[in-house]
């Protein structure tokens, strides 16, 4: 297995003792054995220069900003990965250890298109409604009346199950909407997989799992993510009329559900999974949902896919030779350069926009993963983050 990944369990089971003894020593045996477990108020005191606190610090109304030394970080490195950024596109965008800002660029208030990082905010409603028996993974196609236009769903596709669709494995190549050219040209051909035997990255599948939960919950996509996740974590932009369905037409029966956030609410959300889908004393998205939702069941690339998350640690095998993240991470990715970016062993978020009103460039994964590389070697200029894997990535 590889050292990162090691390390990066090891760290998960010593922040998990630490809030046994914790909850041990609050009198917290019938915590422990009750559904969920509170967590400490949050505090706006920083924490010493390359220490990790796994019980973090929440914003408040507002985030809080410090100086990236106290967060263990160079000042130098900072620049640098936020030189970078922006030399290649980015238009916002955020670092965060411990819940505070260590550096931030743009207009992170100016709300833009996520493109595909849309389906990571889908995959928390669904878990949220799998919590509440109103979504069963497991259900096909079939048990869920779904078809789709001419030409319609073969019995075979009908076998493709919900957590199929979130895995991005249920081989129905059907027609759908919202796809870039690259996508569309790379679907292979119909019925030339049966379901969950194939990863292929389709918007078929996300946009049926969107009509899959609105028919299961009844409820809108852009109402619900304000009422089950932007409400309950503080979001400070984000409205329901930041959404927009965008109808498939004669070519299929299920829209693309697109949205506008901005960069310091997108990385609210990459807060909210960084701590087990947990804000504050609430546990919004279900903590064994958001495990299953960020590892990994299918290789990429340069890493893993999950439920509509994309990970840095295949399902099987090594990471590819453009790989260059230095520690297990995960992240949601949206087309253009829109990334909320998660490495649970330095309690770290890094969110990146690129707005195409704003900018003609793009940035792609290599590029958003040597950005993640210059963060994470800034920390270990203080020795907290990992050594260096070898050359910066190109």
């Amino acid at each position: 297995m590889d050292s990162s990944v090691i390390r990066f369990w090891v760290r998960r089971l010593q922040v998990l003792q630490v809030l046994q003894l914790q909850w041990v020593a609050a009198g917290g045996l019938a915590l422990l054995l009750g559904a969920c477990a509170s967590e400490p108020p949050a505090t706006t005191t920083a924490a010493a220069p390359g220490a990790y606190s796994p019980q973090s610090p929440f914003p408040g109304a507002e985030w809080e900003t410090v100086a990236p030394q106290t967060q263990g970080f160079s000042q130098d490195g900072i620049d640098r990965a936020v030189a970078y950024a922006k030399r290649e596109g980015s238009t916002s965008g955020m670092i965060v250890r411990n819940g505070l800002v260590v550096a931030e660029w743009g207009d992170v208030s100016r709300k833009s298109n996520l493109h595909s990082a849309r389906k990571s905010f889908m995959s928390a409603l669904i878990g949220i409604a799998v919590a509440r028996g109103q979504i069963h993974p497991d259900d096909t196609l079939a048990q869920l009346g779904i078809d789709d236009n001419e030409p319609s769903l073969s019995a075979g596709e009908k076998q493709a199950s919900v957590r199929m669709l979130l895995e991005a494995r249920s081989g129905v190549y059907h027609p759908t909407v919202y796809e870039t050219a690259e996508m569309e040209a790379s679907k292979p051909p119909r019925y030339s997989h049966p379901p969950g035997t194939f990863w292929y990255y389709n918007n078929w599948d996300f946009n049926t799992v969107g009509a899959i939960y609105g028919q299961a919950t009844g409820e809108d996509f852009y109402k619900a993510l304000k009422t089950e996740i932007a409400d309950p974590i503080g979001m400070q932009d984000y409205r329901t009329s930041d959404g927009r369905y965008v109808p498939g037409g004669a070519a299929t029966r299920y829209p693309a559900y697109p949205f506008d956030m901005s960069a310091r609410d997108l990385a609210r959300f990459a807060l909210l999974y960084l701590h087990d889908g947990r804000w504050r004393d609430r546990q919004i998205v279900p903590a064994e949902w958001v495990a299953e939702s960020t590892h990994s069941y299918s290789d990429t690339p340069t890493g893993g896919y999950g439920y509509m998350w994309w990970t840095s640690v295949p399902a099987s095998g090594t990471r590819g030779p453009r790989a260059s993240l230095l520690l297990p991470t995960f992240w949601a990715d949206g087309y253009l350069g829109q990334y909320a970016i998660v490495v649970p062993s330095l309690d770290l978020v890094v969110v990146n926009l690129v707005d195409s009103r704003l900018t003609s460039k793009r940035m792609g994964q290599s590029k958003m993963e040597k950005l993640v590389w210059l963060v994470e070697s800034a920390a270990n200029a203080q020795g907290i983050g990992p050594e260096p894997g070898g050359p910066a990535p190109q």
